[in-house]
């Protein structure tokens, strides 16, 4: 598994980001999490939380989000100026422009919907992206 490059990116005081990753390391201990932060306080959340590697910026985001397998994050981190300004327009544009599958979170606070049944709360999605790496997995290693 640590041929799989799961890159999760956060900002402001990383609790999103390592909630996901202490999830992730607890189904896939040896998995290989780099943490990407738009600030250093969020990048050192997840590293704390279990991330293998971790680097702060718009250039570590747009350098390691190229070859990544799967992007996570909230859906906000496609969004040019989100996180209060924190990511970039540079930085959602190589989100979005990367081939990894990006699985995300949706926030009230980034003012984007997803349409789908149900009203479910943070922690749901996050242990749902855990399921969707997984299934990820599974097809992608054998």
């Amino acid at each position: 598994m640590k041929d799989i490059k799961i890159v999760v990116i956060d900002g402001q005081g990383g609790g999103i980001g390592s909630n996901i990753v202490k999830k992730l390391k607890l189904e896939f201990p040896d998995l290989n999490i780099i943490a990407l932060g738009t600030n250093s306080v969020a990048t050192g959340m997840m590293l704390k939380a279990g991330a293998s590697q971790g680097a702060t910026g718009e250039n570590a985001i747009i350098h390691n989000v190229k070859d990544a397998d799967i992007i996570m994050g909230v859906v906000a981190i496609l969004m040019p100026n989100a996180l209060m300004g924190e990511l970039s327009p540079r930085m959602a544009e190589a989100i979005g422009l990367s081939s990894a599958m990006k699985i995300l979170i949706p926030m009230k606070k980034c003012n984007i919907k997803v349409a789908v049944p149900g009203n479910y709360n943070i922690e749901q999605c996050i242990d749902y992206s855990v399921e969707l790496v997984k299934e990820y997995i599974m097809e992608n290693i054998r």
